[in-house]
């Protein structure tokens, strides 16, 4: 079989070295490496990858080639050796907002990316990190602590890769290197439904649970107990009470067929929400097409006129040649059963059309267009709220905003989704007189559940979720899941070799840091890995040598004892007097305290005090008091993410001591569950 094989910088001499796509992370595939992973990295690329040639930035870049035989195509897998010491962003945000700010700086972090498709065979160019087309993007620091930043499938742009095969890919790379924490920031979408919340519900844990990613770090105050206890609260509401809420309003006959079809559907009694969406998201890949032409047959039926393959492809084309009639954005906002107001809709529409205005005056071309995520991208500049763009970016199709028409289509070139825009014309159809507009060209739930289990999957998601007929505690839930962004994978500190002694050494902190220890949590500490015939000495010799190798605040560290241990001679050997796997502590001299290059978080120690109780940045917009000068969320002072913030702005409790007023009690999910959902 012939292998399509790209050509990155430099043309390859010799034979490359090709690894098999599905293999490669197994372990011995491509190394076994038995030390940390700032060593194990090392190896990776002196014996696994090929020096490309040419620099990004500044930085060394290697390739590893990656082979899907069955499928006859070649990936690449890029690594990018970052130096902070030279890098115009050396502290990391990523760690900031998850917690740990309070990491010392790593003299390194290693960036591995897979590019989309198309640009398998060219080149990486400078400010290839800001990129969220990649189909892999990962950062892991060199004392193991990570984040994955980007991860695309068939949705995202790939004609080869599915997400979860890329996700599997990245799972077993940091397995095989040892890593030690990885962080995602989760904000995966499938029709417009957040898959951490519908995956939370239906399966406890968010799509990257699969892999093992847990809790890591709440938004807006939410901890982990608040956020355990909305899934169960959520996942247990029962079918017979939700159908029984929805009696009294016109979506009840709704709700109740696709309750009532995949109950007889299920060979299992489909008792809470977790039952219900669990069986529709098995369903959804075994039902085959003509499955569902069945089902849409029998719908029809009630009006005597039975379903065929041809009436079904006629009722689409007649569905497309409607969605190609204009309506103004405005009454298309209108009519769309959305959590955000009107306003908020064609304020965000109005900021993607004057993006794709700038971008049709740079390029001078009628067909000037921006990809999806460049559109995304040129929003999020002004409106926080990414779940508002998506949610206007997917209803942007033949619409009309402030006089120019907006189309999407296939670029046949890129063959990526464009937005374009161009001028109102005569030959242009506006249908705006109908008295209802369908956003998308589906049949109703009502008429013939089954017919796509995601079309009844979001209807359930929409009205159940998001929109449970008076029920606050049902909202304050998802909300609290929503807020919920952050989670980790963690492969815990194992000792498993008889042949090596592995052991967790940590820096003893300063009493400064012991006066900020309910603030931040402390930097990590390093994996140390010795022959069994090693002395205390070496065990010290090796620390240092780690710690100098690790961080840029530990460069000229000296380490002097180790806690508990201060009695017992250098020459002594570890095995049997100190227990494998042990957490040690040590004292240590030599510390540069006056660099700026110490902690991840910066230099910067501002103080969050906010009224949903968060103490730390966690990444969401937030503004600070202009007479406490104390941070907070710009949502929880009433600041709509639309809104700029005002050049003066002083909080409640300042407020409240200039011009006394009685304070409004506030809420919280807690505050309405019952004591029998106690967990």
């Amino acid at each position: 079989m012939s292998i399509p094989v790209f050509q990155g910088g430099k043309k390859k001499r010799g034979t490359p070295k090709i690894y098999g796509f599905h293999t490669f992370g197994h372990a011995g595939c491509p190394i076994e490496p038995k030390g940390p992973f700032r060593d194990n990295v090392r190896a990776f690329l002196q014996e696994c990858a090929e020096p490309e040639g040419y620099n990004v930035d500044g930085m060394p870049v290697w390739c590893t080639s990656l082979v899907d035989e069955s499928r006859g195509f070649l990936v690449p897998l890029y690594t990018i050796e970052e130096n902070v010491k030279h890098s115009l962003t050396p502290f990391c945000d990523r760690c900031r907002c998850t917690g740990w700010s309070r990491h010392f700086v790593s003299k390194r972090k290693y960036h591995m990316i897979i590019p989309v498709d198309n640009e398998w065979d060219k080149p990486l160019d400078d400010g290839v990190f800001d990129l969220q087309t990649h189909l892999l993007h990962g950062l892991i620091h060199c004392n193991g602590f990570g984040h994955l930043l980007c991860i695309n499938g068939i949705e995202g742009g790939s004609k080869y890769l599915c997400g979860r095969e890329v996700m599997d890919l990245w799972d077993r790379i940091c397995n095989n290197l040892h890593a030690w924490k990885i962080t995602v920031e989760d904000e995966s979408k499938k029709r417009m439904m957040d898959l951490r919340l519908l995956h939370g519900v239906a399966y406890g844990h968010p799509w990257f649970g699969r892999w093992g990613y847990r809790f890591c770090r709440g938004s807006f105050g939410a901890t982990e107990h608040k956020y355990e206890r909305a899934v169960d609260f959520l996942s247990s509401l029962e079918l017979e009470k939700i159908i029984l809420d929805f009696s009294a309003t016109n979506r009840y006959r709704d709700v109740k067929q696709i309750v009532c079809y995949y109950r007889d559907l299920s060979e299992t009694k489909l008792i809470t929400l977790r039952d219900l969406l669990r069986f529709m998201l098995t369903l959804k890949s075994r039902v085959p097409f003509d499955r569902k032409l069945a089902i849409l047959a029998c719908a029809s039926s009630a009006c005597g006129k039975p379903l065929t393959r041809t009436t079904l492809q006629c009722k689409h084309v007649v569905m497309r040649e409607r969605a190609a009639k204009c309506r103004k954005f405005s009454n298309v906002a209108a009519n769309l059963d959305s959590r955000w107001p009107v306003r908020r809709l064609e304020y965000a529409a109005n900021v993607i059309v004057s993006a794709l205005k700038e971008k049709k005056a740079t390029n001078r071309s009628i067909d000037a267009g921006m990809t999806r995520q460049e559109a995304r991208d040129a929003a999020r500049l002004h409106i926080g709220d990414t779940g508002l763009i998506d949610y206007v970016l997917k209803s942007m199709n033949n619409v009309i905003v402030g006089g120019l028409v907006v189309r999407r289509a296939v670029n046949p070139t890129t063959r990526v989704l464009e937005y374009t825009i161009q001028e109102l014309g005569d030959e242009i159809r506006v249908n705006d007189p109908e008295p209802k507009i369908v956003h998308e060209p589906i049949p109703a739930p009502a008429v013939a559940p089954g017919v796509d289990v995601y079309t009844d999957v979001t209807y359930l998601y929409k009205n159940i979720l998001l929109d449970y007929p008076e029920s606050e505690v049902v909202g304050l839930g998802v909300q609290t899941i929503l807020d919920t962004k952050h989670f980790v994978k963690e492969w815990p500190f194992k000792d498993e070799d008889d042949e090596l002694l592995r052991y967790d050494c940590r820096i003893l902190p300063s009493l400064s840091d012991l006066e900020n220890e309910m603030v931040r949590e402390f930097s990590p500490g390093e994996q140390i890995v010795l022959p069994l015939h090693a002395t205390i000495g070496e065990l010290k010799e090796a620390m240092q040598a780690a710690m100098r190798d690790t961080y840029c605040v530990t460069e000229q560290i000296l380490i002097t004892d180790i806690e508990r241990m201060e009695e017992m001679e250098d020459g002594e050997v570890l095995f049997g007097a100190i227990e494998p796997g042990s957490e040690l502590w040590l004292r240590a001299q030599g510390l540069d305290l006056e660099t700026e290059l110490k902690y991840e978080g910066g230099a910067d120690n501002w103080t969050v005090r906010c009224r949903c109780g968060a103490r730390d940045d966690d990444g969401e917009r937030m503004v600070a008091c202009d007479i406490c000068e104390i941070w907070q969320h710009t949502r929880c002072s009433g600041i709509d993410d639309a809104e700029a913030v005002p050049p003066l702005f002083v909080c409640s409790k300042c407020c409240a001591s200039l011009m006394p007023s009685r304070a409004q009690p506030s809420f919280e999910f807690e505050d309405f569950v019952m004591e029998p959902l106690e967990c």
